[in-house]
C-alpha cells in the first residue's frame, strides 16, 4: 500500500492508503467531501533510526570538515583495585 497525499483548499492535506497506481488526480476529502487534487511530495521509503541519522550526519560533517588534533590526548590510567585479591577472582 502506498500513502497518497491531497490538499484540500478548506480542510488542507490529508493521506489516503491505495495500491500503488490506483490514486487518482482529484480525490473527495474525507471531511467535507469537497474535490482536492492530488499532491507530490517525497517518497518515503524508510524510517532510520535517530541514532544512526546522528552518527550519518557525523560522518558527513567529518568528510567536509574534519576536526584537526593538535595534540595527542594524554594516557589513560586505570584506577588500582582496592585489594590485591580481586584481580584474581574469576570474571562473568
Amino acid at each position: 500500500m502506498a500513502t497518497y497525499e491531497y490538499r484540500c483548499p478548506d480542510c488542507g492535506l490529508f493521506e489516503v492508503h491505495l495500491p500503488i497506481g490506483t490514486a487518482t488526480a482529484v480525490r473527495d476529502c474525507v471531511a467535507c467531501h469537497r474535490p482536492a487534487p492530488r499532491i507530490f511530495s517525497s517518497p518515503y521509503l524508510s524510517r532510520v533510526p535517530s541514532a544512526v541519522a546522528a552518527a550519518r550526519t557525523l560522518e558527513e560533517q567529518s568528510r567536509d570538515a574534519p576536526e584537526v588534533v593538535t595534540s595527542m590526548p594524554p594516557p589513560r590510567r586505570r584506577p588500582q583495585p582496592q585489594h590485591p585479591a580481586l584481580p584474581r577472582l574469576p570474571r562473568p
